[in-house]
């Protein structure tokens, strides 16, 4: 029995267990999955004719093993999951329900901190020690990570972005016993496995994120502390000036969806390369329209300027995203569709 549960997939064993549970609880757990799971299950569950009570009996067994792996998880943690477990179902079943525990149900550190608000995360993290932010910092989502990035006193920003930079992998007992000490205030889920955090993706897309001034100390920190790093991220990054590198279809899809009073305001300081771009790529009466408003505009705080370009960045990002414009990385060797 054991070998026939073995040769069966994930999803057919899930279409097994929804079957088993009846069509009242199966509704039930289908509200927590997304379309293409429910649509994915439901084939899955068309195509099975029958179920033996043998094997009903054992795909009911391993997912009470799972869960019970996981409360212990929620509970106390790994070490003390596979204590209880070891206990209960033997040193191999126990090392077996854990390992299918992590890989099918993604059990990962911090867990918690990422459906946390960041400005409550704020709070706990800014008398921590950088390390310890920067590997926090790797494990939340990016927005998030930026945002608490953008909150941190700016004279430990750039000391931060370089750790983070620099992180290649982390012990399961360095994490574990970070994440314990920050559950004690917040709450938490572990995992024991070894996991890649950090890296240069992981700070180009934290500070492709943070506001423009945030993202421009930074870059300065590092160019002090770590040139070729800084150089490296920004081989990898998108900012305002570089506009100037695109061509000029991408320029006017990008045009279309930017609000020209915004329009405006970013090009109050910008450079002459990025302005001429620009001009050369609307109506010749819209481009005398914003000459125009430059001239008369007036003074304009920094932050404001900053906030505008950064509009007109996210655009930019969103349709390179989209795969509707195309960004030369680097030497310009590399298009990014």
């Amino acid at each position: 029995m054991d070998e026939e549960l073995e040769d069966l997939s994930s999803r057919q064993k899930a279409a097994m267990l929804l079957i088993s549970l009846g069509p009242e609880k199966s509704a039930k757990i289908f509200k927590y999955l997304k379309e293409e799971e429910i649509e994915d299950l439901t084939l899955e569950i068309a195509s099975i004719r029958a179920i033996s009570p043998k094997l009903k009996e054992a795909i009911l067994k391993e997912f009470y093993e799972i869960c019970l792996a996981q409360e212990y998880i929620s509970e106390g943690g790994i070490g003390y999951a596979k204590k209880l477990l070891d206990e209960a179902l033997g040193v191999d079943k126990a090392s077996d329900v854990i390992g299918k525990l992590t890989m099918a149900l993604q059990v990962k550190p911090f867990e918690f901190a990422r459906k946390t608000d960041p400005a409550q995360l704020i709070n706990f993290l800014q008398s921590e020690h950088p390390q310890t932010i920067a590997l926090i910092l790797s494990y939340l989502k990016p927005l998030q990570a930026s945002s608490i990035l953008s909150s941190l006193p700016s004279n430990v920003q750039g000391d931060i972005a370089r750790r983070i930079s620099l992180m290649d992998k982390a012990s399961p007992d360095v994490v574990n016993e970070i994440e314990r000490e920050f559950e004690k205030r917040v709450s938490a889920l572990l995992s024991e496995e070894y996991a890649t955090v950090g890296g240069i993706d992981a700070i180009v897309e934290i500070i492709n994120m943070v506001d423009r001034g945030t993202e421009k100390h930074i870059m300065s920190e590092l160019e002090l502390q770590e040139p070729e790093l800084a150089d490296t991220i920004k081989k990898r990054m998108f900012v305002f000036e570089d506009i100037a590198t695109l061509d000029n279809k991408s320029v006017q899809r990008i045009l279309r969806e930017v609000d020209n009073g915004d329009l405006a305001i970013a090009l109050k300081n910008s450079n002459n390369a990025v302005k001429e771009l620009i001009f050369s790529n609307v109506s010749k009466r819209l481009a005398e329209m914003i000459q125009e408003e430059l001239e008369f505009m007036g003074p304009k705080r920094l932050k404001e300027i900053e906030e505008a370009q950064q509009k007109i960045v996210a655009i930019v990002r969103k349709l390179e995203e989209a795969g509707e414009i195309m960004i030369a990385r680097g030497s310009g060797d590399d298009l990014i569709v």
